[in-house]
């Protein structure tokens, strides 16, 4: 009877843990990641460097399917990761369709966020459907701007200082037009 009641209680709370969103840490994609991965396809992809800030590299990468003739654009970030074991690439692709709140973003954290710090702990977070992240937090007597590469990674943040932000939105602005 034990041993049933067991099974039971063990059952149940995998199908909770199956339902719950969060309870998986799969990858988060882009559309251009999806579109990337595609099975049935063969996958042109061309890296056009556009600058880098705090040693994250960011591209604009297109995509092309050779057999059907589709095409897709986004905004790479690559960043490299120097860990105590040694050292890992981490990657975010950015979709076109949410380069313009990016901008926007960076603007208003520039703009608005940035010249007064707060008197508690604040966080700032831009959020894209892939998983990547950009935004400042506030330590004591100033912010801290970062970007971190993937969701449920510690080891992507990438900390960036106050005075990248005009480089970060200029290389921002360049990738969209070449989109």
């Amino acid at each position: 009877m034990k041993s049933l009641l067991f099974i039971a209680v063990i059952t149940a709370s995998l199908c909770v843990s199956a339902q719950d969103p969060k309870a998986s840490k799969e990858k988060e994609q882009s559309n251009a990641e999806r579109f990337s991965d595609k099975s049935g396809s063969l996958m042109q992809r061309e890296f056009i460097t556009i600058g880098e800030v705090s040693k994250c590299k960011i591209e604009v990468v297109h995509y092309k399917d050779l057999i059907d003739g589709k095409k897709i654009s986004a905004v790479r970030f690559e960043f490299e990761a120097h860990l105590s074991y040694g050292s890992t690439t981490k990657l975010a692709v950015l979709d076109a369709d949410e380069i313009d709140g990016f901008i926007a973003a960076i603007k208003i954290i520039q703009e608005q966020i940035l010249p007064k710090v707060p008197d508690t702990y604040t966080e700032v977070t831009f959020k894209s459907r892939g998983g990547f992240e950009g935004g400042c937090f506030s330590e004591k007597t100033k912010w801290t701007p970062y970007l971190k590469l993937e969701k449920f990674d510690s080891n992507s943040y990438v900390f960036t200082k106050i005075e990248d932000f005009p480089k970060l939105l200029s290389i921002m602005q360049e990738a969209k037009s070449k989109l």
